[in-house]
């Protein structure tokens, strides 16, 4: 039964459109980019969301002491680990961890087996962007990941591939973040038809 997780909220509006919609999680994104709150929008925007949505942080090769101050402020329920952290990085924390990878080709897989973690991500790779670049990648190098990894598949989702990449990668969560947006913004017809959509395939 595939979860759906919704990246990237940056306003009340997008809050406001997942608590009607109630993914099984949402993202807040920490590093730099287009998506990036800071802990007082962050602080702010978590406490809104519903209690039966899951929060997400998303953090790129973070300090681990600003990880764990931001996570405690947010309420957070899972960290999402998008850089080049280690194992070791990975280690003693509270809270679950989803490792991310970015797929170039099969060589990019190769430390997962390194990796004690509750959950891998994997997205598409981009040489100068780390995520929420709308490109999907082949999800063929992922398919067998699913039978051994809690999964989490991101990377150019959206409504009219869903099918598709379920179907082939049979993730445990889908994570999407430009593929409901409209101008940059999260498109609460996006949303709304992607969350049917997931829930439908289940």
């Amino acid at each position: 039964m595939v979860q759906v997780k919704i990246c990237g909220l940056t306003s009340v509006a997008d809050v406001e459109i997942v608590n009607r919609y109630l993914p099984d999680y949402v993202g807040f994104v920490f590093a730099p980019g287009k998506r990036q709150v800071t802990l007082a929008q962050a602080v702010e925007l978590a406490a809104a969301v519903s209690k039966d949505i899951k929060k997400v942080g998303v953090f790129v090769n973070c300090p681990r002491e600003q990880v764990k101050v931001i996570a405690n402020a947010c309420n957070l329920d899972i960290l999402q680990f998008h850089g080049q952290e280690s194992p070791v990085d990975c280690y003693g924390y509270k809270y679950p961890i989803w490792k991310a990878f970015n797929v170039k080709d099969a060589a990019s897989l190769v430390e997962i087996k390194n990796y004690d973690v509750a959950g891998i991500l994997v997205d598409s790779y981009h040489p100068q962007v780390l995520g929420g670049t709308g490109v999907s990648f082949d999800w063929s190098l992922v398919k067998e990941l699913s039978q051994r990894e809690f999964l989490i598949l991101a990377g150019g989702l959206n409504v009219s591939n869903l099918e598709d990449a379920i179907t082939l990668v049979q993730p445990a969560v889908v994570d999407v973040s430009s593929g409901v947006e409209s101008n940059g913004r999260k498109d609460e017809m996006k949303i709304k038809q992607f969350i049917e959509k997931a829930r439908k395939l289940r």
